[in-house]
């Protein structure tokens, strides 16, 4: 594969590239099959070459691509129809990323703290967490290194430890605070699921305080830990909730969802974004939504994820390679004691696309249609690399 330096150097130099995909399957240029256990880090929730999206994207191409938000978009308008439906939210604002998505959950925090009067209003965030690379979810991330030769960044952002309930009532004094944002589980950050009641208890504090509890589940949400989004394991719901990866099975689009005391917030002039929402994002969105929820794979989800943690759990139980294993649906980390980065081009050289996460931590976010016999492949060669690792 030929390549020159008319590429910025942000992501390295990639050694292969894909000529075509099929469901769970990704081929090279020499057709190779690679198992993509990692679905375009989170993305390809319903794989590659969906036939549903396919279509949606086709007819709607041949219709009409973009018209701007200056006028009524009737995709777009079903797409916010359905999401709503599914997340038990208000209303929704369309955007292009997930990190654009958080942009617009910080400005509407920020606009709650100001229509209560707060000249600066903070935001908790957390230690380890990941927002995104724009300057505002920059500064609300966890990962010091990301930042580096970035700053001045952005204020009105206190930190605490991720998991750690005490820490985050401790700031109840804080007059200035108006929201949490976190992740309900952190995938960048080493895919660290939190005790069972966190999230609830961080949903109770929110209320005492009358703060803003908006969850980032760009990664999370779209049916990945086996409820369309995980906030659905319990029974109340965010203030604010952003998503984007999986919701277009990769047309970029993102969505920040709102309810309740925040869902008038943004009025005409507050926020706005050129192609967000148009209609061709949503058209892919509203197909991926709809076959998500209509053909059983958030469901698969649930399955195939607790059925591949328990294999992992047995297989590598005598390992003492191995930390931990963890995860939600088909959201799963398995922790190594030691650095294993080396595993990512080991795996693909073996034909399986896997991710490691915070330096140690194998992260595995296969799409929601694979099957037991997929899984059953994907388990095989990620317990004998780690058997061979030194």
């Amino acid at each position: 594969m030929s390549q020159t330096n008319s590429i910025m150097n942000t992501y390295g130099s990639p050694t292969i590239e894909f000529d075509h995909g099929e469901g769970v399957w990704l081929f090279d240029r020499d057709g190779k099959k690679y198992l993509d256990a990692l679905s375009g880090i989170g993305v390809c929730a319903l794989g590659h070459a969906h036939p549903a999206v396919t279509k949606a994207i086709c007819e709607q191409a041949e219709k009409l691509v973009h018209t701007s938000n200056l006028y009524h978009i009737g995709t777009q308008q079903k797409l916010a129809d359905k999401l709503t439906a599914v997340s038990g939210m208000d209303n929704v604002f369309f955007a292009n990323s997930g990190a654009e998505a958080n942009e617009a959950a910080i400005k509407m925090a920020r606009l709650y703290g100001s229509n209560k009067g707060i000249n600066t209003p903070k935001i908790i965030v957390f230690e380890t967490a990941f927002h995104g690379r724009t300057l505002a979810t920059l500064s609300a991330g966890g990962n010091e290194k990301i930042k580096q030769g970035f700053g001045p960044l952005l204020e009105g952002f206190v930190r605490c430890p991720y998991n750690d309930v005490d820490a985050v009532k401790a700031l109840s004094e804080d007059k200035d605070i108006v929201a949490i944002l976190v992740e309900p589980i952190q995938g960048e950050g080493g895919l660290n699921v939190p005790d069972a009641d966190y999230l609830t208890q961080l949903r109770a504090i929110s209320d005492a305080n009358n703060w803003l509890l908006m969850l980032d589940e760009v990664q999370t949400g779209n049916g990945r830990t086996g409820q369309y989004f995980a906030y659905q394991h319990f029974d109340w719901l965010p203030d604010i909730v952003t998503t984007a990866k999986g919701l277009g099975n990769g047309m970029p689009i993102g969505a920040c969802l709102a309810q309740g005391k925040a869902a008038e917030l943004f009025q005409p002039g507050h926020h706005g974004s050129t192609y967000g929402g148009n209609p061709l994002a949503s058209a892919a969105a509203l197909a991926t939504v709809t076959t998500l929820t209509d053909a059983g794979f958030v469901d698969n989800a649930a399955k195939m994820g607790t059925y591949i943690q328990d294999q992992f759990k047995q297989k590598l139980a005598q390992n003492d390679k191995v930390v931990d294993i963890r995860g939600l649906g088909l959201m799963i980390g398995i922790e190594i004691a030691q650095p294993c980065t080396e595993l990512v081009q080991k795996a693909m050289d073996r034909g399986f696309l896997i991710n490691v996460a915070a330096g140690k931590v194998i992260r595995l976010l296969p799409p929601l249609i694979i099957d037991q016999d997929q899984a059953d492949t994907l388990i095989a060669v990620i317990c004998e690399l780690i058997q061979e690792l030194d």
